[in-house]
């Protein structure tokens, strides 16, 4: 009778990727994932009755792989056309997000369009997309730089090996505010787009059948205000987290 009620209590686990560097979404303390990634998607899964194994892998890109492969159940990414063809992307977004063009502001550039930045040299993390319109253009123009580490990245800026950076104003603004040598590095007021962060689940998981049940849970968390809370802890931890040395982190 033990045995049957300690099977019977024992949650399924599934598998979610992340790739910390986009903090207050989500990073690592060296120890530890956190951010308002990792804690949406534990709660979020955790009522449904699972156990969530959080999965770091060498960047963005491999855990992309890994979903679209069902070796991972569930990644948070934006919709793409491309993506859609491998996951399955929650209706109820987890969080709206602006994306800026950060530059060096002692090599300006001139932007209004997407076009605009044609003639510039630009740098992204591998496996990031910025909707279709973004990816085309990043086709047609082979003007990007991709590496594994926005530390990398920021510091190319800075030095002016590149013009630009494409990232979620929100982040990338945090990132920069503690990063040596980037008093000159900015976002400009003008978005390159508006995107949204959503549950992706593997086509190839179990989970891809629980859709409804997904968005169901994430709609409470949404009307409850508990996504906005644990974004500004989150933003508040990570701030906190910087002005300890790295060895009390």
């Amino acid at each position: 009778m033990l045995l049957v009620a300690c099977g019977a209590a024992a949650a399924e686990r599934i598998r979610y990727c992340d790739y910390p560097v986009y903090p207050p979404i989500s990073w690592s303390d060296g120890r530890q994932v956190r951010g308002l990634a990792p804690t949406v998607v534990k709660q979020l899964f955790g009522e449904l009755g699972y156990e969530v194994e959080i999965v770091v892998l060498g960047n963005w890109k491999r855990c992309l792989l890994d979903a679209a492969e069902g070796r991972v159940d569930v990644v948070l990414a934006y919709s793409t056309e491309q993506r859609e063809q491998s996951m399955r992307f929650s209706r109820v977004p987890v969080l709206r997000e602006e994306v800026a063009l950060f530059v060096n502001r002692r090599h300006p550039l001139r932007f209004e369009h997407l076009e605009d930045l044609a003639g510039y040299r630009g740098g992204l993390l591998f496996g990031e997309s910025y909707g279709l319109e973004f990816d085309r253009f990043v086709a047609r123009h082979h003007n990007i730089e991709w590496v594994s580490d926005s530390q990398q990245n920021f510091g190319k800026l800075i030095r002016g090996r590149i013009d630009f950076i494409t990232h979620e104003r929100r982040t990338g603004q945090l990132f920069v505010e503690r990063l040596p040598g980037a008093e000159d590095i900015v976002a400009l007021p003008t978005a390159l787009s508006v995107d949204y962060l959503r549950v992706a689940v593997s086509r190839r998981s179990a989970l891809a059948g629980r859709m409804a049940d997904i968005d169901a849970q994430l709609q409470r968390l949404t009307d409850a205000g508990q996504i906005e809370r644990w974004l500004n802890e989150s933003e508040a931890t990570y701030r906190d987290m910087l002005k300890l040395p790295a060895d009390a982190r």
